[in-house]
C-alpha cells in the first residue's frame, strides 16, 4: 500500500500548488517507497488557528490517510515570527493525532517569498520578464506576489489560482533552499520519506 502524504494549507492557489511541488521533491529524491499525495485539505487560516481548527483538519487528514502515511501542514507566517507560531500549531496538532506522523512548516511571510530566492529560473514563466533576478533577502519582502507582478507587463497581475501552481513547476528547487523556511519544507518532506522507508523495512 502507498504511504499516503495528506497536505493541509490555507491558501486558495496553494491547493494545486503543493501537490505540484510534493510531487517534484518525490521525483527529486525517488524515495524506495510509493509515495501518494492526497487531495489538499483547505482551511481559511482564521479557522485553523482558531480553536479546534487544527486539530480538525488534522482528524479529517487521518481519515484521508487510510492507512499509512503523513500530515503535512503549510501555513504562512504572515507577520508573525514562525518560531514563535509554529510550537503551538506542532503542539496542537500532535494532540489531535498522536499515532500520526505531522509535520508543520511555516512559510515566512508567505509561499510566493521562495519564488523570490530562485527568482532568475523563472524568467519567462507566466509573462515575468526576463531581467528578473533573484531576491537576496526574500524573507524582508512584504508582499512576494506585489514584488513579482512588477516584473509582469504592466496590464498583468499575479494570480494564486492561476499561478502559483505553474511558477512552482518551474522554479529551482535548489536555489530556493536559500531560504530556510523552503529549506526547512524540503528536509520535512525528506523526513517523510524516510519515515516511510523505515516503516515498510525498505
Amino acid at each position: 500500500m502507498p504511504y499516503r502524504i495528506v497536505p493541509i494549507v490555507e491558501g486558495d492557489g496553494e491547493v494545486e500548488a503543493v501537490p505540484v511541488l510534493l510531487r517534484r521533491i518525490r521525483d527529486e529524491i525517488n524515495p524506495p517507497v510509493v509515495i501518494d499525495i492526497a487531495p489538499v485539505i483547505r482551511q481559511q487560516r482564521g479557522t485553523l488557528l482558531n480553536t479546534g481548527g487544527i486539530e480538525r483538519a488534522v482528524r479529517l487528514a487521518a481519515i484521508k490517510m487510510a492507512g499509512n502515511g503523513a500530515v503535512l501542514i503549510l501555513i504562512d507566517s504572515d507577520d508573525a515570527c514562525p518560531k514563535n507560531l509554529a510550537p503551538d500549531i506542532v503542539e496542537r496538532a500532535k494532540k489531535a493525532r498522536a499515532d500520526k506522523r505531522i509535520s508543520v512548516v511555516l512559510a515566512h511571510r508567505e509561499y510566493e517569498a521562495w519564488f523570490l530566492a530562485s527568482a532568475s529560473s523563472l524568467k519567462g514563466q507566466r509573462g515575468l520578464s526576463d531581467d528578473i533576478h533573484d531576491h537576496e533577502n526574500p524573507e524582508s519582502v512584504r508582499g512576494s506576489k506585489e514584488w513579482l507582478e512588477r516584473w509582469l507587463p504592466p496590464t498583468s497581475k499575479y494570480s494564486e489560482t492561476t499561478d502559483q501552481a505553474a511558477l512552482t513547476a518551474a522554479f529551482d528547487m535548489t536555489r530556493a533552499r536559500r531560504a530556510p523556511p523552503f529549506d526547512k519544507f524540503w528536509r520535512e518532506v525528506e523526513g517523510i520519506f524516510q519515515n516511510a522507508a523505515a516503516e515498510q523495512n525498505v
